[in-house]
C-alpha cells in the first residue's frame, strides 16, 4: 500500500514517528513535508496530500497538524478526499467503515504519540463496510 503522509511544523515531530513506524512495516510512503518545525502554512500540506490520494497515486494519506482541524479542511477540499480527523482508536475505526474515509488527520497536540499510533493502526486495519454506507458515500460524491 502507497501512503501520501504531509504535515505543517507542528505535525512534524508525530509525522516522523508515524514514518518511522510504517516504513518498517513495509508500507511504502510519500513524504509531502514539511521537514521541520520551522513555520509553514498547513493548507499547502493538507493538499498535497489530497491531491495524491484523489490522483489515485496513493491509496491513502496521512495529514498531521497542530489540532488536525485545519490539514484536514484544507485536505477536504480536493474532490474525491474523505479526510476524517480522528483522536481515538473507535473514530478511526468508523470512519473507515462507514466513510470509506481516505486520508486520516491527526492532531499532534491534542494526542500522545503512542495514541496515534494505535489510531494509525486501527485506520489501515479497517475495512469500509459497503451496504448502506456506499450509497451514503455517492451522496457525498454528488
Amino acid at each position: 500500500m502507497k501512503i501520501a503522509i504531509g504535515c505543517d511544523h507542528a505535525g512534524y515531530e508525530l509525522k516522523e514517528i508515524v514514518k518511522d513506524k510504517l516504513t518498517s512495516e513495509g508500507y511504502e510512503l510519500i513524504d509531502l513535508g514539511t521537514n521541520s518545525s520551522e513555520s509553514v502554512d498547513y493548507p499547502i500540506y493538507g493538499k498535497a496530500v489530497g491531491e495524491k490520494v484523489a490522483s489515485g497515486e496513493c491509496d491513502k494519506g496521512i495529514a498531521i497538524c497542530g489540532t488536525g482541524i485545519g490539514i484536514s479542511i484544507s485536505c477536504n477540499k480536493v474532490k474525491g478526499v474523505r479526510a476524517a480527523l480522528c483522536n481515538t482508536e473507535h473514530l478511526a475505526e468508523m470512519s473507515r467503515e462507514h466513510n470509506d474515509a481516505n486520508v486520516l488527520c491527526l492532531g499532534a497536540r491534542e494526542i500522545d504519540k503512542e495514541l496515534a499510533l494505535k489510531i494509525v493502526d486501527k485506520w489501515l486495519s479497517t475495512d469500509f463496510l459497503g451496504g448502506k454506507h456506499l450509497r451514503r458515500i455517492k451522496m457525498l460524491e454528488e
